[in-house]
């Protein structure tokens, strides 16, 4: 089925075709596998694919013609092959007197436990029990994580699906990289959903972006057809200027960002590949020298010009944006959503490049001052009596830290400076209205190793997370809870006193590691901080006394102990969640604030990820509350990322 354009339909997530599913019975997961295009088993058959024979056939035994029958091979090629595996001593034969030999795995568990993927190639989506590591990595790259199940540790199965954004903002060059991804973790080829696959990725190039050689911007369709069918039908009058063929039209500059978001939701990406502006020169060159993923990723965005740099917290992200600050060249603007980001960024400046102070200006509540490199808040940026003096200003590139801001209605101003090199970090462009799409429509695609390779190459220490489930021991606050309803009912799970009783266990149990407990209400966080004789930040701390409890946390060695100076426990309310470089910490509690976003669960995680030690986190959910299904939700997105999440009943 073709659209007026020629392309495939499919715009929607779900066309016609796609709707016409079997039943629950996972009855459309062969539908159009193809088999091994071998001929011949190979001589190093692996224990795995002759435990996929076995569960194809539904049976814990097999004859070698069975196997080559699944395998696509010859019946002597399998009998060799599982010959070999024999000799190996993980499979053995049964030789039963006029009946054929019969093979079966040795370690019968091994056959149990492994991992099973299941696909429904109609539906777009892939079930995968007790996945690896590896393929929960791999699928992070391409498919949405919709839902898990099971408690216990190794017993989880993951439910992915395939969306049409997931295959646009794939992080590969072409479409065959991206299907033999996919081939990679599946059992075997699905000609139907790689062709839909293949589809999806010609439309993310159907439309481009160009500057004409008289200094306007061209929009231009790979036919006649887009762009009377899709540019005409989605573009208002004011936004194309005039045509300048079938397949070309002059763009209203002023309109870039609204056409790219139209045509994005049409179902057509749009390539950028204008001339953007550099800006005045600024003297900076790096003094760091980067990873090898570091240099890959500004490579990657020099040849686009724009682009999100997505990766854990404590993979670099802060060094790559100044590398690609020396590289642009050019004056900079980095937006930040907290004064602290602030301060740390121009910290970072000065640590890792040859800046020279002076040209660092900081632009916020507390001080106002524009230079060639200029670092201000999202709120005092987007603000109509401040805008004139970045318009004023010819930056060269626009750096969104904490990318996910410019989804917010009030900062969403700041993401119309299209004429610039546009970078945006971010450890989960992910915010809860599932507008991800604009932050690649506004800044640019995804550049980034998946988490699951950094923490495999060492980089980035993958973090223990584990979700305790904590009773209620006190009836008159289980009462509360029943009476409760809303948001109230909410807050009451939030400030189960049972929790300050766990956190005490927890912080005995790790008392060699620097501290971070999260909460969510005021009134919690004053109550922790006094049971713990800790201190407690949140958004009523003065400034100044936020930095210096902060540069206390961080303090480490006999010196600091020496002065008396330094925190092994910090209470921190939201202002923690986003950007503030905590590099020793080494214990994450979430006390309270299980309602926020997938975002915040990752982002309070990720303060504990670094390149080197332990890293844990600990979930308090009170148990058979709405905090279970939250904490759930927040962890899943971990789990996406390839991070493995335990839960744990703490015992009455």
């Amino acid at each position: 089925m073709t659209d007026e354009t020629g392309d495939s339909a499919g715009s929607d997530e779900e066309g016609p075709v796609d709707e016409r599913v079997d039943g629950g019975d996972g009855g459309d997961s062969d539908a159009d596998a193809v088999p091994d295009d071998s001929e011949d088993a190979p001589e190093d058959l692996s224990i795995d694919r002759f435990h996929e024979a076995l569960e194809a056939e539904e049976r814990p035994v097999a004859t070698a013609s069975e196997v080559a029958r699944r395998l696509g091979t010859t019946q002597a090629a399998a009998r060799d092959a599982l010959g070999a595996l024999v000799d190996r001593g993980d499979v053995d034969r049964l030789d039963v007197e006029a009946d054929p030999v019969v093979f079966y795995p040795r370690d019968w568990g091994a056959l149990a436990s492994r991992e099973r993927v299941v696909v429904f190639p109609k539906r777009r989506e892939i079930v995968v029990d007790r996945p690896t590591q590896y393929t929960r990595a791999r699928l992070s790259q391409f498919a949405n994580l919709v839902d898990t199940t099971g408690t216990e540790p190794g017993t989880r199965g993951y439910l992915y699906r395939i969306r049409q954004e997931d295959v646009w903002a794939a992080p590969f060059d072409d479409a065959d990289a991206l299907v033999g991804a996919l081939r990679s973790v599946l059992p075997r080829r699905y000609e139907h959903l790689e062709a839909w696959v293949r589809d999806q990725w010609r439309r993310a190039h159907r439309f481009r972006l160009y500057t004409h050689a008289d200094g306007y911007v061209v929009l231009e369709a790979a036919s006649e057809n887009l762009m009377g069918n899709v540019a005409d039908q989605h573009l208002d009058d004011d936004h194309l200027r005039a045509p300048i063929s079938d397949t070309e039209a002059w763009v209203n500059e002023d309109a870039v960002a609204v056409v790219k978001r139209a045509l994005y939701d049409a179902g057509y990406p749009v390539e950028d590949d204008r001339d953007l502006e550099t800006g005045d020169p600024v003297e900076i060159d790096l003094t760091t020298e980067l990873r090898d993923y570091q240099q890959t990723w500004v490579d990657q965005f020099l040849d686009r010009k724009s682009g999100v740099y997505v990766g854990p917290p404590g993979s670099g992200k802060t060094v790559a944006a100044i590398a690609t600050i020396a590289a642009v060249g050019g004056e900079t603007l980095i937006l930040v959503p907290s004064r602290e980001l602030a301060d740390q960024w121009r910290e970072e400046l000065l640590e890792h490049s040859t800046v020279d102070p002076a040209d660092i200006g900081l632009y916020h509540g507390g001080t106002k001052e524009v230079r060639p490199v200029t670092i201000a808040t999202y709120q005092i940026a987007g603000m109509d009596r401040h805008r004139s003096l970045f318009d004023s200003r010819e930056w060269g590139l626009i750096c969104f830290d904490e990318a996910h801001h410019v989804t917010a209605p009030v900062y969403s101003r700041t993401a119309e400076l299209q004429s610039k090199h546009r970078l945006g970090l971010s450890a989960t462009p992910v915010s809860e209205t599932g507008s991800e799409e604009e932050i690649y429509t506004l800044i640019g695609g995804p550049i980034g190793a998946d988490w699951d390779a950094l923490f495999e190459a060492g980089f980035v220490q993958e973090p223990e997370v584990e979700i305790r489930y904590v009773p209620w021991r006190d009836e008159l606050a289980e009462s509360e809870y029943a009476a409760a309803d809303g948001r109230e009912r909410r807050r009451v799970a939030a400030e189960n006193p049972a929790k300050i009783e766990e956190l005490r266990y927890l912080l005995a149990a790790h008392r060699d590691k620097k501290a971070l407990v999260f909460v969510e209400y005021l009134d919690h966080g004053n109550a922790i901080a006094d049971a713990l004789d800790a201190p407690f930040i949140s958004g009523e701390t003065p400034h100044h006394e936020r930095a210096e409890l902060f540069r206390r946390f961080r303090a480490e060695g006999a010196d600091a102990e020496d002065a008396g100076d330094d925190l092994d426990v910090l209470v921190v309310s939201r202002v923690g969640d986003e950007g503030i470089d905590l590099p020793n910490a080494e214990l994450a509690v979430v006390a309270s604030g299980l309602g926020g976003s997938r975002r915040q669960g990752s982002q309070r995680a990720g303060r504990t990820m670094r390149p080197t030690g332990s890293a844990l986190v600990y979930v308090l959910a009170t148990r058979g509350s709405s905090e279970e299904e939250f904490a759930q939700r927040q962890m899943r997105h971990l789990g996406r990322k390839g991070v493995r999440v335990r839960e744990t009943n703490v015992a009455e």
